[in-house]
């Protein structure tokens, strides 16, 4: 226990000194808060500012399409009427478009009595925020006018025509309906995701890159003069993941000094908030703590068997498969938590951490099942530690020889 103490105690120090533990530090959550504030920014001011033209033989019906567009004062949308507009008028409309003179053209086919077709021409063929704005007021003048031509008068219009805001409830643990924050859940959760899958494989690495420097410069040949061979892993790994602890600690110190004032501001103007609950942040720690053992005792296995960095990177992608299946459940996962795929990607080891941040943030999972995922984990990291140690002791001290299966199997044995 001494000998793995000294080394966990020499492998924290020698990364928490190092540059790139206070350069990740600060820049990771700097990286984290400029991505979202560009995705806010972009996504506030997508479709906005646009100038368009709406083109028909019907005034009244353009018309009231400008009209029921600019009421939106958030759009800033610009729009010019054409008409009455003939299908020779096109091309030069169109032309436009293409000088870039007006951002898009709505043209109108109301010639056929009972039958409207309509298209929408822009440069962009990505212009969707625009085309559902244009698709809606259009949609919106039309309704008016045969509610309008069946009789009814613009006061008995404004009822029907009114909408309604769905407030979202959910059903908590005590079968009690509480108001529902979806947007904020999923960013929880989505977040969550990220930092633990980004940490688990940045230190899983990390371990593998630096079990091949020291074999590299020969150093465990002087280290297993003091050290059993499986000290020095089980010491290599608390060290590395300590560090890992503590940049988490680090950042959940920063967070949760903005989400406090953050938070505030929030229930000031009604906008969103995300609250983490402490049962969240503990099982956060869980989670990345079994993650971190089950990826870094798989590299410090693999390698073991490798004799240089860029050997190991090439097993990076196939380590990163199992958080590329769990991101590419997010949609399902969200939207229905409790399906067979998410329970069953929620219990399989290599996919259990990030899957449960997900269903977390959507719905808070049964206990039996974070005790069956937490157990299977488990007996997971100890299996593969099993392995990764038996092929460490005898990988550290083999040069200049490329370890095929058949030799990895007598490694095995050897050991």
């Amino acid at each position: 226990m001494r000998n793995i103490l000294l080394i966990a105690k020499r492998e924290y120090l020698e990364q928490i000194r190092g540059r790139a533990f206070r350069m990740s530090t600060i820049l990771v959550p700097l990286a984290f808060a400029v991505v979202i504030a560009i995705s806010v920014f972009a996504g506030k001011n997508s479709g906005v500012g646009k100038h368009v033209l709406v083109a028909t033989t019907d005034a009244q019906l353009a018309t009231d399409i400008q009209s029921q567009l600019t009421k939106d004062k958030d759009s800033k949308t610009t729009v010019d009427v054409v008409v009455p507009s003939s299908p020779s008028e096109r091309d030069s409309l169109v032309d436009k478009v293409r000088s870039k003179e007006v951002d898009g053209l709505l043209w109108i086919d109301a010639g056929t009595p009972g039958k409207i077709t309509a298209t929408y021409t822009s440069q962009s063929s990505g212009d969707i925020v625009v085309a559902s704005r244009l698709e809606s007021a259009l949609n919106h003048a039309l309704s008016v006018r045969r509610l309008t031509a069946r009789g009814m008068s613009k006061a008995d219009i404004d009822v029907v025509m009114k909408t309604v805001s769905i407030e979202t409830l959910q059903v908590d643990k005590t079968g009690k309906e509480v108001k529902s924050n979806g947007i904020g859940s999923y960013l929880k959760g989505y977040i969550m995701a990220i930092m633990l899958s980004m940490v688990t494989m940045i230190y899983g690495i990390n371990v593998g890159r630096s079990i091949i420097q020291e074999k590299t410069s020969r150093i465990f040949e002087v280290m297993l003069a003091s050290a059993k061979a499986s000290d020095m892993l089980a010491g290599k790994l608390v060290g590395v993941g300590a560090v890992g602890l503590t940049q988490l600690a680090i950042w959940g110190v920063i967070g949760a000094a903005a989400a406090s004032y953050l938070a505030v501001v929030a229930v000031m103007s009604g906008q969103l908030s995300i609250h983490v609950s402490l049962v969240e942040g503990i099982l956060f720690a869980v989670y990345f703590l079994l993650g971190y053992l089950l990826y870094s005792s798989l590299f410090a296995g693999l390698s073991a068997s490798c004799e240089t960095e860029q050997e190991l990177q090439m097993y990076t992608p196939l380590a990163a498969i199992p958080i590329w299946i769990s991101f590419s459940l997010v949609w399902l996962i969200i939207n229905d938590p409790n399906s067979v795929i998410s329970i069953a990607v929620s219990l399989f080891p290599a996919t259990a951490p990030i899957v449960m941040m997900l269903r977390m943030g959507a719905q808070t999972p049964p206990v039996w099942q974070f005790v069956a995922s937490i157990a299977l984990m488990i007996a997971s990291v100890a299996a593969v530690l099993w392995v990764s140690a038996k092929l460490y002791r005898v990988g550290i001290l083999m040069y200049g020889k490329r370890a095929t299966l058949p030799e990895l199997l007598r490694w095995l044995r050897y050991s």
